[in-house]
Order: structure tokens, then sequence, then C-alpha cells
């Protein structure tokens, strides 16, 4: 009788269709408007590449067309026979490599004193990561120019480093905190009993562990001193060679007509490294920004 009874029920299971899963409008609404707000932040990006591969006489049509059925590499081919072109792309990788991997270490050590460690004015300190955050750039770069004319470093690429780096550590240090503080103590405690060093622990355990946290602030790092055009502009004045990328671009604002393909291809050039860094990165992004070590 209970074999009968199973297996008419596993038959009555096999007859039952499961009914698609109807979305609610409230969701459907969300999921609307975020496509639409991929699409709005997506098509300057588009335009751009598109502008980049347009010949002139559709750049300078009054009848602009989101389209091209005749592109070109003209305006590519434009950039790349400027001179200097290959130096500016790579002093802006070094700079940018500089300050990520700097302030990526400095970050790390600075976030585990203030997290591990009980000092005086530890909160202070805390505080002025803060207020360091709000201070806007323009208002600095005066007195910077004048600090890095005192040290003898304009006309180098290290018055792009200093400063870069000084703007990055508040926002990785204060960031990098929260993942060092979600690593237990007991973890900590375990590596001190089992005969590992505290050098051991920070490289060997904690690294590791707050890595992702290291992805996430390296990101805006990158992103901030690769685009920085303001530093740039204010501290090198006369030596050209160490230029970066940004500053090639004003070679295509012209007096009496400015290079539109020039300007565009040459910004399309000058994100590709920015995807790419994305894209090596993006997994670790991810667990980054959303937490990564759980007790």
């Amino acid at each position: 009788m209970s074999a009968t009874t199973d297996s008419a029920a596993r038959g009555g299971t096999r007859g039952v269709r499961t009914l698609p899963r109807v979305k609610r409008p409230g969701r459907l609404a969300a999921e609307a408007a975020a496509l639409l707000i991929a699409v709005a932040v997506a098509f300057p990006l588009y335009w751009m590449v598109l502008s980049a591969f347009k010949p002139a006489g559709e750049i300078q049509s009054t009848d602009p067309r989101p389209w091209t059925l005749a592109p070109s590499l003209d305006s590519f081919r434009r950039v790349f026979e400027q001179q200097d072109f290959g130096r500016y792309f790579l002093n802006s990788l070094l700079v940018a490599g500089t300050v990520v991997i700097a302030s990526a270490l400095i970050a790390f050590l600075a976030a585990t004193a203030v997290t591990r460690f009980r000092f005086k004015f530890r909160t202070t300190l805390l505080i002025m990561f803060l207020v360091a955050q709000m201070v806007p750039v323009e208002a600095l770069t005066i007195p910077l120019f004048f600090l890095m004319r005192d040290f003898g470093q304009l006309n180098t690429l290290g018055s792009l480093i200093l400063p870069h780096l000084a703007f990055s550590l508040p926002f990785a240090i204060w960031m990098l905190r929260g993942f060092v503080k979600a690593v237990p103590e007991a973890l900590e405690e375990a590596a001190y009993i089992d005969g590992a060093s505290r050098t051991r622990f920070l490289w060997q355990i904690l690294f590791p562990l707050v890595f992702p946290g290291l992805v996430a602030t390296s990101v805006f790092s990158f992103i901030t001193t690769w685009n920085d055009f303001l530093f740039a502009k204010s501290f090198i004045i006369s030596d050209t060679s160490q230029s970066t990328l940004p500053m090639a671009l004003l070679v295509f604002f012209k007096p009496d007509e400015n290079d539109w393909g020039g300007i565009m291809a040459a910004s399309t050039v000058m994100t590709i490294p920015v995807l790419v860094f994305f894209v090596l990165v993006q997994r670790r992004l991810v667990s980054g920004l959303g937490g990564a070590v759980k007790d």
C-alpha cells in the first residue's frame, strides 16, 4: 500500500509543471532604471570610440550620425605619429604604477598600525584622514607648486608621484582599516602560538586576506593618477620629456580649429590601459568592494 502511494506521489509530482516566476513590478522598474543608467554612462564612451574611427568629413558634419559606414584609422595614425607620444605613455605608466604600488604598501602598513595597536592620538589621526579627503585638489595646487619648487622637483616625474601618493593614502588607509579589523584577532594569536613572528604573520597571513581591499584601493589610485591633467600642467613647465599622456591631448587643440578626430583617438588610447587594468583585477575588485574576510 505504501509503495503504491509513493509511486502515485512520484507520478503526481512528475505531472506538475513548474510555472515560470513572475518578476515583481518593483524589480522590473529597478532593472529598467539600471539599464537606462548603464546606457547613459556607456554612450559617451561609444561616441568617443566612434568619433575616433570616423573620417574627418563625418566628424565635422552638421548632421552627426551614431554610426559610420566608412571607418578610418587616420586619427589613430596622427596620434601615433606625434613626437614623444610613446614617451608620454611610458611616463604615465611609470607615475601610475609607482603611485599604486607605493600607496598600497604604505596604506597596508598604516592600516595595520592604526587597527592593531593602541597609541595616543590614534582617533585624531583617523579623523585627519577624513578631513584630508574634504580639501579640494585645486585649492592645494598653488601651495604644492611652491613646495615642489623649493624641493627642486619641478619638471620631474617626482612632482607628479608625490602629490598623488599623498592624496591616495588617506582614502586607502581608511578603507583598508576595515579589512584589517575584519581579520579575527584569534587568528593572529593562533599564528603566534604556532611560532610565527609578527613579520611572518603580517606578510604571509594578513596580507593575502586583505589583498582584495588593496586591489579595490589600487583601482581608484590608478584611475586618479592616470587621468591627471592638473598637476601635469602645473608642475611640468618646460621639460616636455617629463610630460604624461593627458598632456598629449593639447597637441590636437589648435587656435583655428580643433582636431576632434585626434582628440577622440588619443582619448581612446588613454582608456585602453584602464580597461585592461579593470579586466585583470575585476574578480578581486568585486570581492574587495563587498568585503572579503568574515569571522
